[in-house]
C-alpha cells in the first residue's frame, strides 16, 4: 500500500540527481507498488561508505510500499565495470567474486527486510555465466551502437588511456540485468550512482526494442563532503560497512567528525529521522551543533552495527570527548541514549598488557606504534617533535621516553593520543 509517495522523499532528503520520463515516473511511484533494483560490485568482502546512498534509496523504496532488487554482481564482476576509473580493474577469480557476492549478501539484509520476498536478493551470475557467446551478439548485441557507446562518459574517460575490449562489453551485460529482471521480476526501474546513468539508458533502450515496452531509471548524486574531500576516505583509508574492517567505535567516529556544512544533508541522506528535525538541525550551532553530529553518528551506526553497538560507541566517545548527553528535546525521534554517561570505554580501541610486561616500560615510540596510532617510529619521533602526542592527556616531550606503571590511572589503564581525534586504552592487569 503507498502512503507517501517515495519520489517525493528523494527529492526532499537529496538523494535526487538525473532520471527518465520525470512525470510517469512521480506518477508510477506514487500510485503503484512497483519492483527496483539497484546492483553492486562484489570487488570487496564488503561495501563500504560510498555505497550508503544507493543503500539507504532501497531502503526507503521498500519503507514507501515497494519491492527493491538487491542485485549482487557475481556475474558483471568477473568482467569489470570501467565507470569512474582511469584504469582497467583488476581481474578477479571466480572463487573470489563468489566469496565476495555471499558476503556482500548478508551485509545488505541488514538495511532490507528480505522476509517473505518483500525484497529480493539475486546474483547476476546466475544468468550471465550461462549465456552462449554467440547467441548473445545476435540477440542482444546487435542492439547497440558502438559510436553511441563510445559517446557514454564511463567510456570517454578511459579512451586516453585505453579501453579493454572486455571492459566494453559491460554496458551490455548491465542492460542485459534490467531486462532480465524486467522479464521475469517485473522490475521496471533501475537505480544508481550518478556514473551508471549511460548503461542504465542502454538497458531502458534495449527493453524497448525487444519488449517493446517502457522502463525507467533514476541516478543519485556521488556524493562528496562540503569541502570536496571524497566520502568515506579519511587518513587511516576506506570506511567500511564491516566490523572487522572498521570496528562501530571508528564508523561513529567518522560521523561525529562531519564538517560543519554537511550535518543536515547527512542526517537527510544516512538516517532515517523525520525531515522536520533535520530542518531544524540545519539552524544549529556550536553545542547544539556537536549534539547535532553525536545523533547523526548514533543513528548512521545504529543502522549499520545495531543499536546496541551504537550506544557502545556513544558512551566512549563521550567518556573521551567529555560530552553532554543530547538535549531531550533535540530529535525526540532518535533512540540515542539520554541519560547520563556511565564511563564505558569498551568501544575504544584497546590491548590488555600484564603488569610485569609493564613494569619495566615501554618505549614510547614502540607504544604508539602498536596501538596502530603511527605507522611507523618515524612518525612517532615527528609527531613527538611536534608536540602531537599524548599520553593521559600529558604532551610527550621525548622519543627517549618509556612508558610504564606510573602512568597508570585509578582504574589501570593508560590512555593514549593522538592529535584531538584519535585514541587508544592500555589496559593494564
Amino acid at each position: 500500500m503507498i502512503t507517501t509517495s517515495v519520489y517525493d522523499v528523494f527529492c526532499e532528503r537529496g538523494f535526487m540527481e538525473q532520471v527518465t520520463d520525470e512525470p510517469q515516473v512521480r506518477d508510477i511511484l506514487g500510485n503503484s507498488s512497483v519492483t527496483c533494483y539497484i546492483g553492486f560490485d562484489p570487488t570487496a568482502t564488503s561495501l563500504h561508505i560510498g555505497s550508503l546512498v544507493p543503500i539507504m534509496s532501497l531502503a526507503h523504496m521498500q519503507r514507501n510500499g515497494h519491492r527493491p532488487i538487491a542485485l549482487v554482481g557475481g556475474g558483471t564482476g568477473l568482467i569489470g565495470d570501467p565507470s569512474g576509473k582511469t584504469e582497467m580493474r583488476q581481474i578477479l577469480t571466480k572463487e573470489q567474486i563468489d566469496h565476495n557476492a555471499r558476503c556482500l549478501q548478508n551485509q545488505l539484509s541488514r538495511y532490507i527486510d528480505f522476509a517473505q520476498e518483500k525484497a529480493l536478493l539475486l546474483n547476476n551470475a546466475h544468468w550471465l555465466t550461462r549465456l552462449n557467446y554467440i547467441e548473445f551478439l545476435r540477440d542482444i548485441g546487435r542492439h547497440f551502437s558502438v559510436n553511441r557507446m563510445l559517446a557514454a562518459e564511463s567510456y570517454k574517460m578511459r579512451l586516453e588511456k585505453g579501453l579493454n575490449f572486455i571492459e566494453f562489453n559491460y554496458m551490455l551485460l548491465q542492460a542485459y540485468d534490467f531486462l532480465y529482471l524486467f522479464d521475469n521480476y517485473n522490475c521496471i526501474i533501475q537505480m544508481g550512482g550518478n556514473d551508471q546513468w549511460g548503461n542504465m539508458v542502454a538497458g531502458i533502450e534495449l527493453i524497448r526494442r525487444i519488449d517493446g515496452k517502457s522502463a525507467y531509471c533514476m541516478t543519485f548524486p556521488l556524493i562528496a563532503t562540503s569541502t570536496g574531500h571524497k566520502m568515506g576516505k579519511t587518513e587511516k583509508g576506506t570506511v567500511w560497512l564491516d566490523a572487522e574492517l572498521t570496528p562501530p567505535y571508528d564508523y561513529y567516529q567518522y560521523w561525529i567528525n562531519t564538517e560543519d556544512g554537511d550535518v543536515g544533508r547527512f542526517l537527510a541522506l544516512f538516517t532515517f529521522l523525520p525531515m522536520k528535525e533535520i530542518e531544524e538541525a540545519k539552524t544549529l550551532a556550536a553545542e547544539r551543533l556537536n549534539m547535532a553530529k553525536a545523533v547523526l553518528a548514533f543513528e548512521a551506526t545504529k543502522i549499520t552495527h545495531g543499536a546496541e553497538a551504537a550506544a557502545e560507541a556513544w558512551r566512549a566517545s563521550c567518556r573521551l570527548f567529555h560530552s553532554p548527553p543530547v538535549d531531550e528535546d533535540l530529535f525526540p525521534s532518535s533512540t540515542i541514549p539520554r541519560t547520563p554517561v556511565t564511563g564505558d570505554s569498551s568501544a575504544i580501541p584497546s590491548v590488555t598488557k600484564k603488569r610485569e610486561e609493564m613494569a619495566p616500560g615501554i618505549s614510547v615510540t614502540d607504544l604508539f606504534c602498536e596501538a596502530d596510532l603511527c605507522a611507523s617510529r618515524g612518525e612517532a619521533k615527528r609527531l613527538i617533535a611536534q608536540g602531537g602526542l599524548y599520553v593521559q592527556e600529558r604532551p610527550v616531550r621525548s622519543i627517549e621516553e618509556r612508558i610504564g606503571l606510573e602512568a597508570m590511572n585509578d582504574r589501570g589503564e593508560i590512555h593514549l593520543r593522538k592529535g584531538k581525534k584519535k585514541h587508544f586504552i592500555v589496559f593494564v592487569r
